[in-house]
């Protein structure tokens, strides 16, 4: 699988990775098997889908005790990836708030690593930034879990060109993970896709497949599980689900063309805005974990780029 590098680290890793939130939050809450889940982390490694990302907010907790289940024995063959920073308030509603004061930064470190058994973690992401909090304290402190031996880079979750740079002032950002799909291309036009490749920080790619949308199997809100958190999104409402099939279609075209499967047209996009790109698609599933992994290779022909990249606007936010 081809590969990509975090900045600074030298921590190398396939460009598809996989994402563990949905095996313990937000999706299809009835469906969970944490065996099944087990086997599917220990099949990515072996296809080279080696960037494990997980959060403490997932569950909240259950999803870093489940990755470090899965990684017993297999620790050092990934890159291990978690977040800190948002302390979930009501667990049914996934309703949370952010603290990046660096007294809660340092605990929730802590306690990620007893969750994860480990005593460092490759990547510590900062899961979102406290307004209440200047960047450059909450930075200051991730950085000496950097040199406590920690983490060995940390990164930002949706930030901005200028809080980037803010932090960058502080201490190296290794890594910026953000929505990167073919209805969430806000990066493209904010300017933070363009600083990073400029800056040779890694892109991560969060929810790649658009939560599931762009897999191509979700034509009405009746497709999605009963207990499921994309019922609350504005972009899985009955109507925006109808009216959002015309950024899909292209892709189900292109994929029928060239003898593969949305997804991997839909992965495969993304990957290919960049050389630092990184994808995290989540999946219960080996099936689509390895329909996800073959993607990494797939290379798009131009008129097909074109087209996807022509794509109209989704209707409805992303939360």
């Amino acid at each position: 699988m081809r590969t990509t590098t975090l900045a600074g680290s030298g921590a190398e890793f396939g460009v598809v990775g996989l994402g563990c939130m949905g095996m313990s939050w937000g999706y299809d809450q009835l469906g969970r098997d944490d065996d099944i889940s087990v086997s599917v982390i220990h099949r990515a490694i072996d296809l080279g889908c080696v960037l494990i990302d997980t959060a403490d907010q997932y569950g909240p907790f259950t999803n870093e005790e489940l990755v470090g289940r899965a990684l017993r024995g297999r620790r050092d063959e990934v890159v291990l990836a978690t977040k800190g920073g948002l302390v979930v308030d009501d667990p049914e509603t996934f309703a949370s708030h952010r603290d990046g004061r660096p007294e809660h930064m340092r605990k929730a470190l802590e306690e990620s690593l007893r969750r994860l058994g480990t005593d460092h973690v490759d990547l510590y992401q900062l899961h979102r930034i406290d307004p209440d909090v200047p960047v450059e304290e909450t930075w200051g402190a991730m950085a000496e879990f950097v040199e406590e031996g920690k983490a060995g880079a940390i990164g930002l979750s949706e930030a901005s060109v200028a809080e980037i740079r803010r932090a960058q002032a502080v201490h190296p950002v290794a890594s910026v993970q953000t929505e990167l799909s073919l209805w969430s291309r806000e990066p493209l036009q904010d300017g933070v896709f363009a600083h990073c490749a400029e800056q040779g920080i890694a892109f991560i790619s969060y929810s790649p497949l658009g939560r599931g949308f762009l897999s191509g199997k979700v034509s009405s809100s009746g497709d999605l599980p009963e207990v499921d958190g994309r019922h609350r999104t504005p972009r899985f409402q009955p109507e925006a689900i109808a009216a959002n099939q015309a950024v899909v279609e292209p892709a189900h075209r292109i994929a029928e063309r060239l003898g593969v499967t949305v997804p991997q047209v839909s992965l495969a996009w993304v990957l290919a805005q960049g050389e630092n790109v990184a994808v995290i698609p989540g999946t219960k599933t080996l099936r689509y974990l390895e329909e996800n992994a073959g993607a990494a290779d797939l290379v798009l022909p131009k008129d097909a780029l074109d087209e996807l990249d022509a794509l109209p606007a989704p209707v409805g936010t992303r939360y």
